[in-house]
């Protein structure tokens, strides 16, 4: 069974409520159609009945209308999610006269879903910008306990079994922030340790912190502030396997683990990584995606109290069911 195969089954296995606000869309109202045929989660359709089983009819699909379809212009709970978005940002501003116009927005009544307890987890994209995806997930979901920054995580599916997991890796960042402190990349180390668990189903992640030097074989201040990130990820998380910091061969291939980063439980072994910089990380898993021919599943976004994630406007419905199924599995995690 391949990766994707046991992330599908393990969201079959516990139906998460998962919410596609661009209800319109015509990828993702496929996806819809083909999550709730296959049990993958119960899907929640924003936007207009009429509209969007018309759309369905025309399509061609018949499961459009098992899935829950709510309209913020007649829903009953409108205005309770009205009050609730006014009472999260009065202090920034918010009138109730604007929250009951925002809540119109499908993004908005969404997030406004999953903070009220009604739903599991978003997913938006094909249509909207990253920051139209994210901005209503921090203003009302806002991120974990503990947490201050948004990332994202990628996994890496090779053809090389010895390293990682199988070879399988999941690395981050990947996407969100372009140059964490010590405090966002032990933040960021954290949170990707928790989606190699809860979405690749890494039961012993073990964390490198990746620099251009191996345990001071370099100094410069972005190494230091590798090394600090680890000390403070430690702190986070005591029960974390993580070390740092590590070159990315120190990191991967035993023999050279061994030599440069003697003792060191990590080197050599890990199957987590975590780069320095959004630069590195991005650059980096796209070299081994094209160069390596790895196969490459994300972003995931990481930090957010209950689970939103991205799709890239080109994405085809095959990804964005994928994005269900990793959703639903985040989603387990986060209750």
């Amino acid at each position: 069974m391949t990766l994707m195969q046991q992330i599908i089954a393990r969201a079959q296995s516990n139906k998460q409520r998962i919410v596609l606000p661009e209800s319109l869309e015509e990828r993702t109202i496929k996806a819809a159609d083909q999550a709730q045929a296959d049990g993958l989660a119960e899907i929640i359709l924003i936007g207009n009945r009429e509209e969007i089983l018309t759309l369905a009819d025309k399509l061609g699909l018949s499961h459009v209308k098992d899935c829950t379809i709510i309209d913020p212009a007649t829903s009953e709970k409108t205005e309770e999610y009205a009050q609730l978005l006014f009472q999260l940002r009065q202090k920034k501003g918010m009138t109730i006269e604007k929250a009951r116009e925002q809540v119109l927005d499908p993004l908005y009544f969404g997030c406004l879903i999953i903070k009220s307890g009604d739903a599991d987890g978003q997913i938006s994209g094909a249509l909207s910008t990253t920051g139209d995806t994210l901005r209503p997930a921090l203003q009302i979901i806002k991120c974990a306990p503990g947490i201050s920054c948004v990332s994202g995580a990628m996994l890496m599916i090779t053809d090389k079994p010895e390293y990682g997991e199988n070879g399988i890796l999941v690395v981050g960042d990947v996407a969100v922030t372009p140059m964490p402190d010590a405090n966002q990349l032990a933040q960021i180390a954290v949170c990707t340790a928790q989606t190699a668990k809860s979405v690749a189903g890494f039961t012993d992640p073990r964390v490198a912190m990746l620099s251009f030097s191996t345990k001071g074989s370099a100094k410069h201040e972005v190494v230091d502030k590798v090394v600090e990130a680890t000390k403070l990820a430690k702190e986070m998380a005591p029960e974390l396997k993580i070390d740092g910091e590590l070159q990315a061969d120190a990191a991967l291939v035993p023999s050279v683990g061994e030599k440069k980063a003697p003792g060191s439980d990590i080197a050599g072994h890990a199957n987590v990584l975590v780069f320095p910089c959004l630069e590195v990380g991005n650059i980096g898993y796209k070299l081994v995606q094209r160069l390596a021919g790895a196969d490459a599943i994300g972003p995931i976004l990481q930090g957010i109290a209950r689970p939103v994630n991205d799709l890239s406007r080109g994405c085809s419905v095959d990804d964005i069911y994928k994005m269900v199924a990793i959703t639903a599995c985040q989603a387990m995690d986060a209750k």
